[in-house]
Formats: C-alpha cells, sequence, structure tokens
C-alpha cells in the first residue's frame, strides 16, 4: 500500500464529484422509491453506499491537507482545479440530506457545517474573478461549482430541514450567479480557442444548473406548500426544458468531449444526469401529466445507466492501479 502511494499523487478535488454523483443518484432512487414500486430496500443500500464514498473521499482529502499540504496548496490556486474544492461542502449538505434519514440532528449538524464552508470557499474563489487576470483557455462550466451548485445545493438542503425562508436566499444566490457566469461561459466558448480535451469533461457540468436548481425550487416548493399550479410551476416546467436541451447539446457535444480518455473528471457529468430524472420525477410526484411520468422513468433508468457505467469505469481505473495521477519522476 506504501508503495503505491508513493507512486501517485495525493487525491485531486475532482475526486468529491465521485461523492456527488453517489449521493444525488441515492436522493434520485429514494424519490423514485416514493413514486413508483422501486424498492426502498435498494435506494437505502444506495444511500449508505454513496456516505461511504463521501466520507471516503473527505478523509482522503483531509490527509492531502495533512501529508501533501503543498500539492493541496497548488490545487486551491490553479484556475480550474480550485473549483472542484467547492464540491466538498456540496457532497456535504448532499450527505446532510441523506443523514437525516436516520438523524435529524446529526443531518442539521452537516447541513450548518457544509453552508457555512460554501458561502466561505464561494466568496474566496468568486472574488477571484473580480480580480482579473484569468486565462481565458481554463475558463470552463467547473466556474460553476462555488457559487451555482452551492447555492442551489443548500437552498434545496435548508428547504428539507423545514427553513423555507433560508433557502429562498440561497436558490436566489445560485440563480442570480448561473445567470451571470453563463453568459461569460459562451463568450469564452464562441470566441476564444477550443477548450484543451483534458479540460472537455467539464463541459458535464453545463448540464446541472438548470436541473439542480429545478430540484431546488421543487424543494422550497414542498416546504411552503406550494402547488404546481401558477408562477411557481411555470418555473418548475422552464427549468425542466432548459435541462433537457442542455442535455441534448451535451449528447451532441459527446464526441468531441469525449477525445480525452475516461479519467475521473467524467463524474463531472453525474450531477445534472442524477438531478435531471430527480427534476423529472418530483414535478410527477407533485401532480405533473402522465407524460412527466413516462418521461422521468426513461431519464431515471438512463441516469442509473450512465452513473452505473461511471462507477465501472472507475473501478477499472482503480484496479489498474491508474485511478490517481502517477507521480513524476524526480
Amino acid at each position: 500500500m506504501n508503495a503505491w502511494i508513493t507512486k501517485h499523487e495525493p487525491m485531486p478535488a475532482g475526486f468529491f464529484g465521485i461523492a456527488v454523483g453517489t449521493l444525488a443518484l441515492a436522493g434520485a432512487w429514494r424519490v423514485a422509491a416514493k413514486l413508483w414500486e422501486v424498492p426502498a430496500a435498494a435506494a437505502t443500500a444506495l444511500t449508505v453506499l454513496a456516505l461511504i464514498v463521501w466520507a471516503t473521499v473527505m478523509a482522503m482529502y483531509g490527509v492531502k491537507w495533512v501529508a501533501h499540504r503543498e500539492a493541496a496548496r497548488k490545487e486551491w490556486q490553479h484556475e480550474v482545479q480550485s473549483s472542484f474544492v467547492a464540491l466538498g461542502p456540496v457532497s456535504t449538505m448532499l450527505a446532510a440530506q441523506a443523514v437525516k434519514l436516520w438523524s435529524h440532528d446529526a443531518g442539521l449538524a452537516l447541513f450548518v457545517l457544509g453552508a457555512i464552508s460554501q458561502v466561505a470557499v464561494g466568496v474566496m474563489l468568486h472574488g477571484r474573478l473580480w480580480q482579473g487576470g484569468r486565462n481565458a483557455e481554463l475558463v470552463t462550466p467547473a466556474t460553476y461549482l462555488p457559487t451555482v451548485a452551492a447555492g442551489f445545493v443548500a437552498a434545496a438542503t435548508a428547504a428539507a430541514f423545514n427553513l423555507p425562508e433560508l433557502a429562498v436566499m440561497f436558490f436566489g444566490s445560485g440563480a442570480l450567479s448561473w445567470l451571470a457566469i453563463e453568459s461569460k461561459l459562451l463568450n469564452r466558448a464562441a470566441l476564444a480557442a477550443p477548450t484543451a480535451p483534458a479540460l472537455r469533461p467539464t463541459f458535464g457540468i453545463q448540464l446541472a444548473p438548470p436541473v439542480v436548481g429545478g430540484v431546488a425550487w421543487m424543494a422550497i416548493m414542498g416546504s411552503m406548500h406550494i402547488s404546481l399550479t401558477g408562477a411557481a410551476g411555470i418555473v418548475a416546467y422552464a427549468l425542466l426544458g432548459y435541462g433537457l436541451y442542455q442535455a441534448l447539446l451535451l449528447l451532441r457535444l459527446l464526441p468531441w468531449i469525449r477525445a480525452q480518455a475516461f479519467t475521473p473528471s467524467y463524474w463531472a457529468f453525474s450531477f445534472g444526469v442524477a438531478a435531471l430524472p430527480t427534476l423529472a420525477m418530483l414535478i410527477a410526484q407533485h401532480g405533473g401529466p402522465l407524460w412527466v411520468h413516462e418521461l422521468a422513468f426513461v431519464l431515471f433508468v438512463a441516469s442509473t445507466g450512465v452513473i452505473g457505467l461511471l462507477f465501472v469505469k472507475t473501478v477499472a481505473l482503480l484496479v489498474e492501479g491508474k485511478l490517481l495521477p502517477a507521480r513524476a519522476m524526480q
């Protein structure tokens, strides 16, 4: 084991994407168990697995700061890699939703920890954008993570703990940041040089804002006992529609993205892939028409298949000893 560790770099912050994707899929299965005849035991088992993955990744990142402090500092300063550090608090808040199934107090403690951390990380990283000097070639959808992903997940988690006013505040933070950042990303993509192959898997994050935001919106509606009719329903369907459009756009871009061989960075797709069916299922659960039920089921099956494939490929890298980057020879 020690020999293997000395041959490899410490865990990249991007591995938080594995925890986020697994927890998000577990959340989708919990919603499916309420909507259809999906075995509740399977949803519970997947939730337990997701919590184990989250705890393992968190522990590995903690070890990185203890045993490889210089590498952790360099990652924190990197224009792309630093954004994935924000998934630490995001995954913690998703874990809080899962832990709430067994202990409200423990879940609430995790939410408070994650919420405070995500605000701190978001302010630090978002503040860099205002200072200028950013390399356009390193501007990717990972920019969403410190503010948009964190804000929306904080909103959904606050709503889960029956804190609707706080949830709306977090939702506003995520939604307005999303609108500001997306135009910047499209401008860079359209006018600057094509994104390097190694960074292209981060485009999977592009699916997440509308559907993760939609899940947060539905959670807020539930905590405030608002029906799907009227303006609230229009927002929910609008977010689902834009999410479906982004999914089709990513399918169109997939051959271009796959110029990069499989690495754990492809887990960037997982959050949006899991949240898309979750949003459709929540709309169906709130009285959506039959076609939404049918769409939700198709998306749920596809989501499970895609994230299952990510698991298989990731385990294969682990078995081959290629999961972590090889340490450069001195």
